[in-house]
């Protein structure tokens, strides 16, 4: 019987070792198959980014268009703020007083010289005129009494039957009455003058601006009705510094006098417009402003349809030197940054190399460069944006056109 037991006691010793052994291999197997995963999924990463590299395509190198700089005769401009004011202008003032009855004309249109803007009620000044007609016609009358008068008594003097004193006093009141016939002319004149200038008409040719009174109003002639302005041809101001003003007015070697400002001005509009006619320099200032040191220049442009108005403001535009044998390049071969300039030029290994240089006027299309190319340089004149110094590239000609300096 104990026999049994020691055996049966035995095999469940070996049954719980067998059952230990088991989960040890389980659980060694289980970390073993982690393990492998492991090794093998990094195997794959590593090969997959070696076959990645073996993979990698260079890409061709860019391409870009290439010019030597433009040797060319630049005219050089310079430009002035200006204000454009009215050939002539006219404020519109009554010159009798009395009450607004009607305006007659249309506000911003044109008008012509003695055009009826505004009429004034003429009643007061028919009345006056009436008035005066009939004093002259009253002088007029003792006029003729006093010559029948010296008329008749001229032969009794002769005849010593009347006094001569009496004769004398009608030859005084004769020249008197023709006198006073002259001042009734005159009141007459001025009553019809009175009467007229009830009809309140424009100075000059030009476009009337808005009425700064209305029907019924009280006017005299301290008060301003509306203004007229003469717009074609407008007059454009424009200040110029004594040097500048100078420099136009110099004298050449041989002795010619050199005015610069007898060219064509250009004017350009407050929107960066070119306007499409040039004007004319009509005069220079009497004198420089001691404040400004600067004098004031007046220029005509035309104005058909009188698109121009007093009051706008652009900047005049005139040729003042002529640079020679300027080097020119694209603007678009330019790169600014930072208040400096930059231009990339190849080097005979197709390598793109930027270079600082001195930038001067543009000319159209182009831009002068004072400093920093030479002219056998070659330059890229499109694409510099992306390009780094050393860059290598595949050069392309370009064909620039300087049309238009």
């Amino acid at each position: 019987m104990s026999k049994v037991r020691v055996v049966t006691h035995s095999n469940n010793c070996f049954n719980e070792e067998s059952s230990v052994m088991r989960g040890l291999t389980f659980q060694f197997s289980r970390h073993f198959k982690f393990g492998l995963c492991a090794c093998i999924l990094s195997v794959a990463v590593l090969a997959g980014m070696v076959g990645c590299r073996q993979a990698a395509i260079k890409l061709p190198d860019p391409g870009v268009m290439v010019a030597a700089p433009v040797l060319h005769d630049v005219p050089i401009y310079s430009e002035w703020v200006a204000a454009l004011d009215g050939y002539d202008n006219a404020e519109i003032r009554p010159q009798v007083s009395g009450y607004i009855i009607s305006q007659d004309y249309k506000e911003g249109a044109a008008v012509r010289k003695g055009q009826v803007l505004f009429e004034i009620d003429p009643r007061l000044f028919q009345a006056a005129l009436d008035r005066a007609r009939g004093e002259l016609a009253q002088a007029e009358a003792q006029l003729g009494k006093s010559a029948i008068d010296v008329e008749r008594d001229t032969p009794l003097v002769e005849k010593k039957a009347i006094p001569r004193e009496k004769l004398d006093n009608e030859i005084q009141a004769k020249l008197a009455a023709k006198a006073e016939v002259e001042v009734a002319k005159a009141g007459v004149e001025q009553a019809e003058l009175n009467l007229g200038w009830t009809k309140v008409t424009s100075l000059v040719d030009g476009v009337a601006g808005i009425a700064e009174v209305q029907r019924g109003n009280l006017v005299g002639p301290s008060v301003r009705l509306t203004s007229v302005s003469q717009v074609d041809p407008i007059k454009v101001y424009f200040p110029v510094s004594e040097q500048e003003y100078l420099r136009a007015k110099r004298i050449n070697s041989n002795g010619q006098s050199l005015n610069l400002f007898d060219s064509s001005p250009e004017l350009i509009l407050s929107d960066g417009a070119v306007y499409p006619h040039k004007g004319k320099i009509l005069l220079a200032d009497r004198q420089v402003d001691p404040g400004t040191g600067t004098i004031r220049l007046v220029a005509a442009f035309p104005n058909p349809g009188n698109i121009l108005r007093p009051g706008q403001y652009g900047r005049v535009r005139i040729q003042t030197s002529l640079k020679k044998n300027a080097l020119l390049v694209p603007q678009s071969a330019v790169k600014e940054l930072q208040g400096g300039f930059e231009v990339a030029v190849m080097s005979a290994d197709n390598k793109a190399h930027i270079r600082t240089v001195k930038a001067g006027e543009k000319a159209g299309a182009m831009w002068v460069i004072d400093e920093g190319l030479r002219p056998d340089d070659q330059v890229v004149v499109q694409g510099i944006e992306n390009l780094k110094d050393g860059s290598t590239v595949v050069p392309k000609p370009a064909n620039l056109q300087t049309g238009g300096l």
